[in-house]
């Protein structure tokens, strides 16, 4: 008996150490985003933009839900784990096309989940102000590339993992689409 209670008390004990460990991580990627965040400061350049891959490019904000991201250039594993990312092939917020921006479902884009369409999304950069209205927002599955098509009209598109609650990899991609209002 006292044997089967030592090795119950081992268990608990590695279980432990293995939260603290998993707690600590998850603390200082957020705390390595929120000082990523302080990284972009709008209008603080007239320069054409930076296209280096993680650098802080601009910043996403929608208001109505309370959520404001940097966008940073690319969208590797690295650039994701501080915020947003602009995808390289797509056009610069403002410019004629479909703009699109992925970010992690559990840190910058878990508001994502309260928006609706009529929304009014802002993103500035170092040269431009573009503002956007939520048009619509729909779950695709990961294969659906059709998301990021081109497009004739200033359109911006948020990507991100669906659904918000899941652990794990999630299955399917939610997506919203936004055109640019002047």
């Amino acid at each position: 008996m006292s044997r089967a209670r030592a090795v119950i008390r081992r268990a608990g004990a590695i279980a432990i150490v293995i939260g603290i460990a998993m707690l600590s991580y998850v603390a200082g990627v957020l705390l390595e985003a929120r000082a990523h965040s302080h990284s972009f400061r709008p209008g603080t350049s007239a320069a054409a933009p930076r296209l280096v891959d993680g650098a802080a490019i601009g910043e996403v904000r929608i208001e109505r839900i309370g959520m404001h991201a940097v966008i940073s250039q690319g969208e590797s594993d690295a650039v994701l784990r501080l915020g947003a990312g602009h995808l390289a092939d797509t056009p610069w917020p403002g410019q004629p096309g479909n703009v699109v921006i992925a970010g992690h479902r559990d840190t910058v884009f878990r508001p994502l989940r309260n928006v609706r369409p009529g929304d009014l999304v802002d993103v500035t950069t170092e040269t431009t102000v573009a503002h956007y209205q939520v048009v619509s927002a729909r779950v695709v599955s990961p294969a659906d590339l059709s998301v990021l098509q081109p497009s004739k009209e200033n359109t911006l598109t948020l990507i991100t993992c669906y659904p918000f609650s899941f652990v794990g990899r999630a299955p399917e991609r939610f997506v919203v689409r936004a055109t640019e209002v002047r």
